[in-house]
Formats: structure tokens, C-alpha cells, sequence
């Protein structure tokens, strides 16, 4: 008859067995955990030392935007896309160029780089069109973010991810008409952005028995946009009413209100900041078009990594709609605390 002692001699031998194996057949430096991974051999192709977790921390996604100088809205898609870097645990580079071939020039050098995915707005898609084709023909798959819904697929890109820029458009001109507006002016604050003139083309198409007027500022110079919207709304009366496209460019417009002595004139914006927010609460803004920018810089990494780390693509052919949505003084309170958090 075995005694305790020697039972629980026997014990202690099997343990130190299976630990043995145990560190036998993790990858090296690795540990026992790792083996409840993808098999040796996936789907991919791949074997164990390059493993979806593994082979992420050494891709690099790059972000090109059309941006301006001062324009905070892209502040906040950066900050999605390092906050998706750092979750994913992939390397992640922003440029951008309001200058469409200085922007199709950083495109070029991206590609040059050999970068795992690219990450591109498109405010003028032609501009632009045989830099992303390069990088298609690369082998880099391309997402499309922001502007140029319409163009995505036709330049090959995976997907889009944003708003339907007209379709927006038609959501503020609703609410516009709604509250019995007749002459609206359309603040354009990006010359040949296709993105902002179709905003201002679908909010034109649901003011009904009104007019939507456009009007061209800079982004990059505010003082001289509350100028320029102050003395539109000086020489004409009948203007009740303007819609902003950008937010700092909202801001100027509040200003321009004030000093064309214009109190009655309805404003409403797209996009959001902490001083939109404070604007909304004081009746001095409608309502704010929120694109939530910050995962317009988070989601594109999370599915460029998706497409590299194991083939899926999102979308089916069809954008990844983040807007449009409503910020006015019923839920202007909630978002603030995400404004402060740089996620809004």
C-alpha cells in the first residue's frame, strides 16, 4: 500500500513535469498563456513568432489630413488615432496640408515609407487621386476619412469613415426651415473643400421657399472671417439666419452677430468645442452638428489593424456613418465633460 508520504512525492514529480512542458511549447521569451493563442499555422499563412498580437506592435498606420493651421477639430481626430495606437499597441504618424499637393506630397512620402495602412482625408479627391492610387497599387490598403464619401471606392480605398456630407447638409437645413428661417448664409471656410459645399447644397435643398447664400472665409484667419460675416450681415437685412461648417469658425460668427448688431440672426454650426457648448447653453447658438471627430481618428487604425492582424474588412462596401448628430441645450451638458476629456 502507498503511504502519503510517497503519494505526495509522486504529486509534486507530475507538477514539475507539466510545468516543464508547459515552457517547452511556449514561443520563445513567450509564456504558457501564450499557446491559448492562433495556432501555429493560421489562415494566414503566419507561424507562431508572427502571431496577430505579435506582428501589431510592428505595424505603422499614417494619417494624412487636409488640415489648416488652427483647426481644432483635427486636435481631436489625433487624439483618437494615438488613443487606437496606443490600444492596439501600433505605431501611428499624423501630417497634414490645407495645400491639396502639398498633402498629396505627404501622401507620396507615406508610401515611399512602406506604411502597413494609410489613413487619408479627401477634401479634393482629384488632387489627390494618384497619390492614393500609388499607395493601392503598393499593396497599402487605404481608408478614407472626413471628406470624399463619393470617391472613396472609386480610388480604392477599404472604406470611409465619417458623415455623408449632403446628408448632413439636409439635417441642419430641416431644422433650419423648421424654426422658420428664409435666407441662410452658408460660412465656407476651405476653399475647393467639395465636403463643405455639399453640406451647404443639402441644407439649401431643405430650406423651402428660403435661399442659402454662400460665403468664402479662412479657417486660418478668424479675425478677418468676423469681418467679412459681419459686414454680409450689414448690408443685408433679410438675412436671418447662418451655418457655420467648423467650429473656431462658429466662434467668429457669434462675434460677427454681436458687432453687426444683429441679435435676431439664428446661428448654428457644425462641429464642437467647449466654447460651442457654453454658446449653445447661452441661446447664442441653435444647435451644433457633432461628426465626432475622434473616432474618425480611432476607428480607421482599429480597421486597418483588423485587415493586417487577421483579413476582415468593415463597411461592405458602404461608409461607417459617424454623424450626424445633434448638440443643442438638451443634452449640451452631457458632452461637456467628453470636450474636456479631448474626445469630443
Amino acid at each position: 500500500m502507498l503511504t502519503t508520504k510517497t503519494l505526495f512525492a509522486m504529486f509534486a514529480m507530475v507538477q514539475l513535469s507539466l510545468v516543464g512542458c508547459s515552457k517547452e511549447s511556449s514561443p520563445a521569451g513567450g509564456s504558457g498563456a501564450a499557446s491559448t493563442g492562433p495556432s501555429a499555422t493560421g489562415a494566414t499563412g503566419t507561424t507562431a513568432e508572427s502571431t496577430p498580437a505579435k506582428a501589431a506592435k510592428n505595424l505603422t498606420f499614417a494619417l494624412v489630413s487636409h488640415a489648416n493651421a488652427g483647426d481644432k477639430f483635427w486636435d481631436v481626430v489625433k487624439n483618437g488615432e494615438e488613443q487606437a495606437g496606443k490600444d492596439l499597441g501600433v505605431k501611428v504618424t499624423y501630417q497634414g496640408s490645407g495645400d491639396p499637393q502639398k498633402q498629396a506630397q505627404l501622401i507620396d512620402v507615406a508610401v515611399s515609407q512602406k506604411v502597413d495602412g494609410l489613413i487619408v482625408s479627401m477634401a479634393n479627391p482629384e488632387a489627390l487621386r494618384p497619390s492614393i492610387q500609388k499607395a493601392v497599387q503598393a499593396g497599402i490598403p487605404v481608408i478614407t476619412i472626413n471628406s470624399g464619401a463619393e470617391k472613396s471606392a472609386d480610388l480604392g480605398a477599404m472604406t470611409h469613415v465619417g458623415q455623408t456630407e449632403k446628408v448632413a447638409g439636409e439635417a441642419a437645413g430641416s431644422r433650419l426651415a423648421k424654426k422658420g428661417l428664409k435666407h441662410v448664409l452658408c460660412v465656407i471656410h476651405e476653399a475647393g473643400n467639395v465636403g463643405l459645399e455639399e453640406r451647404c447644397a443639402g441644407a439649401k435643398s431643405k430650406l423651402e421657399g428660403g435661399k442659402v447664400v454662400n460665403l468664402q472665409v479662412s479657417v486660418s484667419d478668424l479675425a478677418s472671417a468676423t469681418s467679412t460675416i459681419a459686414a454680409k450681415l450689414q448690408s443685408d437685412p433679410s438675412i436671418d439666419g447662418a451655418l457655420t461648417l467648423n467650429n473656431a469658425v462658429a466662434g467668429a460668427a457669434v462675434n460677427a452677430i454681436a458687432q453687426a448688431n444683429r441679435p435676431t440672426v439664428t446661428l448654428a454650426t457644425f462641429d464642437v468645442d467647449a466654447t460651442i457648448l457654453q454658446n449653445i447653453s447661452a441661446g447664442k447658438i441653435f444647435f451644433a452638428i457633432d461628426q465626432q471627430p475622434y473616432l474618425q481618428g480611432y476607428l480607421p487604425v482599429t480597421f486597418l489593424n483588423l485587415y493586417r492582424t487577421n483579413g476582415t474588412t468593415v463597411g461592405g462596401g458602404q461608409p461607417v456613418l459617424t454623424g450626424p448628430g445633434f448638440i443643442d441645450k438638451a443634452n449640451a451638458e452631457l458632452v461637456q465633460k467628453y470636450i474636456q476629456q479631448g474626445a469630443r
